[in-house]
């Protein structure tokens, strides 16, 4: 049996429900790297976002807390410093499987948007994407060939995210 998961059709219903100021681009072809994605739709790589999902271990009697982070697509997310800031070791922080970001987000790793996901978890985005020149920035529409556009600001109002620099 197929692995049931949202798609752009399941994020355009949570855009339009929710009036957020943001646009699905699908069919943007295959775009498996921020400088492919970035070329595809002729913008900066810097304007391209990821939105990961950690697992942070606080207790070791109790299930990891699951944390959506977002940052730009090139930078790579400290874990030391994510693990600092809830006050863990840094071994105590891993990223999500794929399988695990399936289930608890709703989209496959590789297309997860920055919200609408099927678990309302804490978000954090790096102080870094509030850089971004242009002010429009582009992540996972959905799926991997889809790709949505918002601002930053959009993006901080819709996910009520703490700004903390994680790159």
């Amino acid at each position: 049996m197929e692995p049931s998961y949202w798609t752009p059709v399941d994020l355009q219903r949570f855009l339009d429900e929710y009036a957020i100021q943001a646009e699905l681009l699908p069919n943007i072809g295959h775009t498996p790297t921020v400088p492919a994605a970035a070329m595809a739709l002729g913008v900066a790589p810097d304007q391209i976002i990821k939105t990961l999902l950690f697992l942070v271990e606080q207790l070791a009697a109790v299930a990891p807390t699951p944390v959506v982070v977002i940052s730009h697509g090139e930078r790579r997310v400290d874990t030391r410093l994510l693990a600092e800031h809830f006050g863990v070791g840094k071994k105590r922080v891993t990223l999500a499987p794929a399988d695990v970001v399936l289930a608890t987000l709703g989209y496959p790793a590789g297309g997860v948007p920055p919200f609408g996901h099927a678990t309302h978890l804490p978000v954090i985005v790096d102080a870094s994407v509030q850089t971004v020149k242009a002010g429009v920035i582009f992540g996972g529409g959905g799926d991997d060939r889809t790709m949505l556009r918002l601002t930053v600001a959009e993006l901080l109002r819709v996910t009520g995210a703490e700004v903390v620099a994680m790159s």
